[in-house]
């Protein structure tokens, strides 16, 4: 099997060389985090709860892992699907306090659901791991799978035919590289077949399964329009307290993410309901949805990467007012404004709303993302006025 070079093996490369603390891997199913950490150093431990011997062994104890893994010299462990024993933020505490935290061991630990969300009422962990989540493919990845210096990167051309699958068959590695419909179809498949038969119970006690399926099917449906939680209950049949926990769950999955309003200096702006994208964008069937939700991913992935690097706090949001002035997306950097994005497939006139939600932000960027432009080799960034850029050149200076 071809292993795409990544950025996520630098990183980790990165995060050892800083300090002893545990590198947790986040990320959706089949995005690529168990190929990433398994070759992350040669023949490292591999132990995964999902394997019936793997349990057995960690059920013993941190001291039997370790005796396990022996006394090699700075040895990797990776614990995969981990977090699906009820005690394991009690098990990785004392594995790391006697084994792990004077840096002779590296802990990886993986999982296909956020571990992030486990944190709720205090966490256990707390100073001995720094959290990467993993996304898919995308433009910058495929060009230059390192981090940038110091949060972007030069623009690059990314080859044409990579370009056309990436928007196509979505930036998960195994469709990316196989490049068929058929293959595509048959692997979506089986994603989403294990999304509601498996991950749902290993996170939650919901059991009305083909209602949360038909959540999912109005999300796809749906896809970057605002949400109204009450108009999806009634259709689905359930209460609105149900939706909310429901979205909540999916987005856990990493099936879909919201991107919520910005309101902040807006007048008459929308405070409360927010926008999903799917993670997967090559499920959605209209072209300028998928466009729309491809830019969003592309800008998701950079502001968690680039808060998860240290390098600040990024979010991702969008304007609109209820006049219906609206942007796509607002990028954030510590808090405050930083870029705007409008996307477009085509040649479109620049959108007015831009220069207006510039000027009601004070972000130092403003930019008209066209889907089909070719590439251009210009710094978008060192453009301080709304203006139209090639969505090849903008995605190729991210993440």
């Amino acid at each position: 099997m071809n292993l795409l070079p990544r950025l996520y093996s630098q990183a980790l490369r990165d995060h050892f060389l800083d300090g002893p603390e545990m590198a947790f891997l986040a990320g959706p199913r089949q995005v690529g985090k168990t190929t990433i950490a398994r070759h992350f150093q040669p023949d490292p431990v591999y132990l995964n709860w999902d394997n019936e011997s793997h349990r057995r062994l960690i059920l013993q104890g941190p001291d039997q892992v370790a005796s396990h893994i022996g006394l090699r010299e700075h040895p990797v462990v990776i614990f995969d699907e981990l977090h699906k024993f009820s005690h394991w933020k009690t098990f990785l505490k004392g594995f790391f306090d006697t084994h792990a935290a004077d840096g002779a061991m590296r802990v990886i630990v993986t999982g296909s659901a956020r571990l992030d969300i486990y944190r709720k009422g205090g966490d256990s962990l707390m100073g001995r791991y720094f959290l990467y989540r993993m996304h898919p493919l995308t433009v910058a990845e495929l060009l230059m799978p390192r981090p940038p210096e110091p949060l972007l990167h030069p623009p690059a051309e990314l080859p044409g035919d990579q370009w056309q699958r990436l928007l196509g068959y979505g930036g998960f590695p195994q469709p990316f590289l196989r490049g068929n419909k058929r293959f595509y179809n048959r692997w979506k498949r089986t994603r989403i077949s294990q999304l509601f038969r498996e991950d749902i119970h290993d996170i939650s006690r919901v059991r009305e399964i083909r209602q949360v399926e038909l959540l999912a099917e109005h999300i796809i449906l749906q896809a970057g329009q605002l949400t109204s939680y009450a108009s999806l209950a009634r259709r689905i049949r359930t209460s609105e307290d149900s939706i909310r926990r429901w979205t909540d769950i999916l987005a856990d999955l990493y099936f879909c993410f919201p991107v919520r309003p910005w309101h902040a200096n807006i007048s008459r702006s929308l405070r409360k309901e927010p926008k999903y994208y799917l993670w997967d964008w090559a499920l959605l069937a209209d072209a300028g949805v998928r466009h729309e939700n491809f830019v969003a991913s592309h800008l998701l992935k950079a502001v968690h990467f680039w808060t998860d690097a240290g390098l600040g706090e990024f979010g991702l949001f969008f304007l609109r007012t209820k006049e219906k002035r609206e942007v796509d997306f607002l990028v954030t950097r510590d808090g405050s404004p930083w870029f705007l994005v409008e996307v477009k497939t085509s040649n479109a006139p620049l959108s007015p709303h831009l220069g207006y939600f510039q000027k009601a932000t004070g972000a130092a960027h403003a930019f008209q993302v066209q889907i089909d432009a070719p590439f251009t080799r210009a710094d978008c960034f060192s453009v301080t006025y709304p203006v139209k850029v090639p969505a090849r050149t903008l995605l190729s200076q991210l993440v």
